[in-house]
């Protein structure tokens, strides 16, 4: 038996990086009554057949985190790529993957791409502020590439980000062969093409994964659904400092009199657009009960 973490699954079948390279696997049907579905980052233990160098899925290590869509387990890091050069980011996309992040006890991190066109220094200065780790990169010129290399190595993360971004230039300049290697296992299998429809794992250079996602929109509430709306706010790091202050207990920083996160916002300690950010997301979550979280299953 032997070791490793799932890159790819599709139609039935699992691509595992084990000591012993890429192993195609199957599943064996009882994961359903555990963690379920085996699905991308899954830390798995297998067994080779010796016959065709295919192998078994065993076991399932439990998951320290696991995403609903994209559906990824074990991750170090979220990144939200983003830019203040045209297409300008709405900072909602970025502040729903952040606030996913924290709920699930993911590292976050914003990469501000595109700063040789605008250096983005609103939104470097918003993150900077929020707690949540922000830098700025151009994948264009390579500038902060190497910086970025440093947060990921010995990590496994996920990229998002809208439609013109640069996410993928960005990975094409963490691994230029990251476009090709990511289509080799669907090309292995006969499928076509590599799209970002389905999450998979690449390894990278000095150790550690980087994995593409299908962008911001495939980021639905759904995964802040899992969240009591009570709750929502330890998701936004800047809000600490505030909370238990206000002039009334169980206050949602909404709209309320005397809401210390309010007077914060006001006075320019919290940015505006992270509070409008979390008051968007407190509307999609404010009626959720815990009996639906408990169906949920993925916290």
């Amino acid at each position: 038996m032997i070791e490793g973490i799932i890159l790819k699954g599709i139609g039935g079948f699992y691509y595992v990086d084990t000591a012993e390279g890429l192993i195609e696997c199957k599943a064996r049907g009882r994961f359903r009554k555990t963690v379920g579905k085996p699905i991308v980052g899954d830390r798995v233990t297998l067994e080779i057949q010796p016959e065709d160098g295919t192998g078994y899925l065993l076991d399932i290590a439990p998951r320290k985190n696991s995403l609903v869509r994209p559906a990824v387990a074990n991750l170090d890091l979220l990144v939200a790529v983003a830019s203040a050069a045209p297409p300008v980011t709405d900072p909602f996309l970025i502040d729903k993957v952040t606030a996913i992040a924290v709920h699930k006890e993911i590292g976050a991190l914003v990469v501000i791409n595109k700063t040789d066109e605008d250096p983005g220094d609103a939104l470097f200065e918003t993150y900077r502020k929020s707690g949540i780790d922000v830098l700025r990169v151009s994948a264009l010129t390579g500038a902060g590439i190497d910086e970025l290399k440093d947060r990921l190595r010995g990590r496994v993360a996920a990229f998002a980000g809208n439609s013109g971004v640069g996410k993928s230039s960005v990975l094409n300049r963490i691994d230029p062969q990251f476009g090709a290697a990511v289509g080799a296992i669907s090309d292995r299998i006969g499928r076509g093409k590599h799209t970002t429809r389905h999450v998979e794992l690449h390894p990278i250079e000095g150790g550690g994964y980087i994995a593409d996602t299908p962008g911001f929109s495939s980021f639905e509430t759904e995964q802040m659904d899992l969240v009591l709306a009570e709750d929502l706010q330890y998701a936004f790091p800047e809000f600490a400092p505030y909370m238990g202050q206000c002039q009334f207990t169980g206050c949602a920083h909404v709209k309320e009199k005397g809401c210390a996160i309010l007077a914060a916002v006001e006075a320019g300690e919290i940015a505006k657009s992270r509070h409008e950010s979390y008051v968007k997301l407190y509307d999609s979550v404010k009626d959720l009960k815990q009996l639906e979280i408990s169906k949920g299953g993925t916290r």
